[in-house]
């Protein structure tokens, strides 16, 4: 069974930054696109960024557009997520999930398996 393990949040504050991490426990890792989502409390949990299996290909939630950035490394199995210039509305949890194939995409529906979450919180 795939397990993803996100790490890297924490408390900063407008206008900082954090890199977040997720570790991939599977041998085909780099055969899948890979996501970040996060939920913040009372709202649903959201796309914010997706990557494809080769790592060419990103997609951004607009809300975060020019701001993170999504990358991968497939020889170590591990896909982070660099948040620049974080507001307090970026506070939410933030999940990894695994693509059900290599291709990039903002759907929700294209996701199967998410971590466990790490805190990302934006004080004012």
């Amino acid at each position: 069974q795939v397990q993803l393990v996100e790490s890297g949040g924490g408390l900063v504050q407008a206008g900082g930054s954090l890199k977040l991490s997720c570790s991939h426990s599977s041998r085909a890792f780099s055969g899948y696109a890979m996501g970040w989502f996060r939920q913040a409390p009372g709202k649903e949990r959201e796309f914010v960024s997706g990557i494809s299996s080769s790592g060419r290909i990103t997609y951004y939630a607009d809300s975060v557009k020019g701001r993170f950035t999504i990358s991968r490394d497939n020889a170590k199995n591990m896909v982070y997520l660099q948040m620049n210039t974080l507001k307090p509305e970026d506070t939410a949890v933030y999940y990894c999930a695994k693509g059900k194939s290599p291709i990039a995409t903002m759907s929700n529906s294209q996701f199967e398996f998410w971590g466990q979450g790490t805190q990302v919180t934006v004080s004012s």
